[in-house]
């Protein structure tokens, strides 16, 4: 065993080897939260367009809307996205970041038929389309900086778990083959193996285990993450007009999804005679995964003015690749340090690493009224259930890097964590000759089953729009402006007493679409 300051006092409980990123409770929310998409009319709308019909975004949200078009047209689109968020750790002072992208929200192609006036048949016609939308931004940029006890700082983290892998840990050193933390943190000189009387001829004494020091006084901790990506989905559907009053659709989607972010955490030690000085623990995470859902959607004309609609998404089986590494920096002072053996910097990173699984998001339902009121434009209103709670995670034994893994417990703890939930979206536009002037709402609702004071996990979305609309093109803009906040917290302890960061964001994206009618 190599030497070590011997300032290491408590056991610690390291985790047992394995891939470094466990899947959890937060992969399942965050491929199961999907928001609005669509090209600028939709967005300018909020996304209420499950009744309305004749709108691109029916491709994703019901696609007997479909069987609406009369003509067929072609489309493309270019947004902005602006993102701001303010944390603070435990109550201390907020800190600002910012996060900003370019993206494409929607290219599509609809193809429509309609039989003529004198043709007596039912079925009046109907249209195909094809696209790609994009469902969630993963931009999102935050920092804090404050101040934290012993007993909630990483070193805390370090010193709980499963006491008896300290072999593990002293092998990773041995080989300079590191696969998690724990090994990092033996290298990186902030734990140590504490012997015990087991090994000075005690049989009945516990075998040798990990330790770590007692901190002094407050200890300085930050973070700053980087999340980036998004997920999109191709679609393929269909929407048939029966009679000019029932309209049913289907249609299938393929998801992709693309999802970074990198962390740097730090601790400084503010007792100045100790050894210890400051850490940095930077981890890398990027996840893909392709997915398969379908839908089915229905409109019924009412009266010539009142439409009511209704659909349904199966869940969407993903299988996901997480490709990860971690880095752990440590720096010392003379202070405390005796002998030749002075230690100032240690850097140490894990092999990098890859993880196959699998992902299934929750069912989904929407249920949705419009109200069209003649030349001058519409009223939408639209409500869709969504049960977090029935997401799951599962191993992948077939991917090249899959294992058969249980995922029971994390499953379990999704069903604690998350319920149902219901999302309201109410839109309209104004049409004023060739121009249109469009306004919206959105709130989707909190996802957790237990309310944490201080923060609502509802996401609320406030929109408006701009289009001119002739017979042979269309030009689209819109802009959406995005509230939503979370808790956040660097590692868990077993007191629960672990540091607590609350994150505000704000995002605004603006888009423009420009299409063709033929």
């Amino acid at each position: 065993m190599k030497k070590r300051i011997l300032w290491l006092c408590l056991a610690l409980a390291v985790g047992q080897a394995g891939h470094a990123y466990a899947q959890g409770p937060d992969d399942a929310l965050r491929y199961s939260r999907l928001q609005f998409g669509g090209p600028a009319r939709t967005q300018g709308i909020a996304g209420a367009n499950v009744a309305l019909g004749a709108d691109f975004g029916n491709l994703t949200s019901n696609p007997a809307g479909l069987g609406f078009y009369q003509k067929s047209e072609v489309h493309a689109g270019l947004g902005v996205g602006i993102g701001n968020s303010n944390t603070s750790l435990n109550g201390s002072g907020k800190l600002s970041d910012n996060a900003n992208s370019v993206n494409v929200p929607s290219i599509g192609l609809v193809l429509a038929t309609r039989r003529p006036d004198n043709d007596q048949s039912y079925w009046r016609g109907g249209a195909f389309a094809l696209g790609f939308t994009r469902l969630a931004d993963y931009n999102v940029a935050s920092n804090y900086s404050g101040s934290v006890t012993d007993n909630r700082s990483f070193f805390q983290y370090l010193r709980e778990g499963d006491p008896t892998q300290f072999a593990n840990v002293n092998s990773q050193y041995n080989n300079n083959q590191y696969t998690n933390i724990d090994g990092l943190a033996y290298a990186g000189y902030l734990t140590d193996q504490l012997v015990t009387k087991r090994n000075q001829g005690n049989a009945n004494a516990p075998a040798d285990s990990i330790g770590t020091r007692n901190r002094i006084g407050n200890i300085a901790q930050g973070e700053r993450i980087v999340s980036s990506g998004s997920m999109s989905q191709f679609d393929l559907g269909y929407g048939g007009n029966y009679r000019d009053k029932l309209y049913i659709g289907v249609g299938v989607g393929v998801v992709s999804s693309n999802y970074r972010q990198s962390r740097d955490f730090t601790e400084e030690e503010n007792a100045p005679s100790t050894p210890f000085a400051n850490l940095l623990l930077h981890d890398e995470l990027h996840t893909t995964g392709t997915g398969i859902n379908g839908r089915l959607g229905l409109i019924y004309r009412v009266a010539n003015a009142v439409r009511l609609g209704a659909s349904v998404q199966s869940p969407t089986f993903m299988r996901m690749t997480d490709t990860y590494s971690t880095s752990l920096n440590t720096n010392f002072t003379p202070q405390g340090q005796t002998g030749n053996n002075i230690i100032s910097n240690v850097f140490n990173s894990t092999v990098p690493g890859a993880y196959d699984y699998t992902i299934t998001t929750p069912f989904r339902a929407n249920g949705g009224v419009a109200v069209v009121i003649g030349k001058y434009g519409f009223l939408s209103g639209d409500v869709e259930y969504v049960g977090y709670g029935q997401a799951r995670i599962n191993n992948d034994p077939n991917g090249a890097n899959g294992d058969n893994s249980s995922f029971a417990a994390q499953n379990q703890r999704i069903q604690e964590l998350y319920r149902n939930t219901v999302n309201f979206r109410v839109g309209a536009e104004g049409r004023f000759d060739i121009f249109r002037a469009r306004l919206g709402f959105a709130t989707y609702g909190d996802p957790y089953k237990t309310a944490t004071p201080g923060t609502n996990g509802a996401q609320n979305f406030y929109t408006a729009g701009l289009g001119i609309r002739q017979k042979s093109l269309f030009v689209d803009l819109a802009g959406v402006y995005t509230t939503f906040n979370r808790n956040y917290s660097p590692y868990t302890l077993s007191s629960g007493q672990e540091p607590v960061a609350m994150v505000n964001n704000t995002r605004f994206t603006t888009s423009i679409t420009a299409g063709l009618i033929f």
